[in-house]
């Protein structure tokens, strides 16, 4: 069995399939720098997951933020980013359900990171909070 979470981040990242400009070059949880030739690419990873239980019930209602970095390379990094990140966000927002697994999407907040190496780069990291809810004693079990 799989948990409701694992399940959720698979989702994100086949809904990123067809992001412009990105090609297959979606990464998660990648730790190996990208090199000229791997970006533009996206890196999804889960920054946090906080469990609440609200109510009597046996269940828990999680929120998890997910961040999807975009990484990319060019004289003006932000505007480089600007396309991939217009064709990337209505994918994840498309079904707010994540396949059935999610309560809701919200957008959160959105990070500029510039830098230079042999070309100048950029790292534009979108947040995405992602409410769900799992039985209280099963994590693969979405009530």
């Amino acid at each position: 069995m799989t948990t409701v979470r694992e399940n959720i981040i698979e989702d994100i990242i086949s809904s990123l399939a067809g992001t412009a400009n990105v090609s297959t070059r979606i990464y998660r949880n990648r730790i190996v720098p990208l090199s000229r030739g791997e970006t533009p690419a996206l890196g999804v990873e889960v920054v946090s997951d906080t469990p609440e239980q609200a109510t009597s019930l046996p269940t828990l209602d999680w929120s998890l933020v997910v961040r999807i970095a975009v990484v990319v390379r060019g004289d003006e990094p932000d505007e480089v980013a600007d396309p991939i990140i217009e064709s990337m966000h209505p994918k994840i927002v498309a079904d707010l359900t994540l396949g059935g697994y999610a309560i809701d999407v919200q957008p959160g907040p959105v990070t500029f990171e510039m830098g230079d190496a042999d070309q100048p780069f950029g790292v534009i990291s979108c947040e995405y909070l992602v409410r769900y809810r799992t039985d209280f004693n099963d994590l693969s079990t979405s009530p």
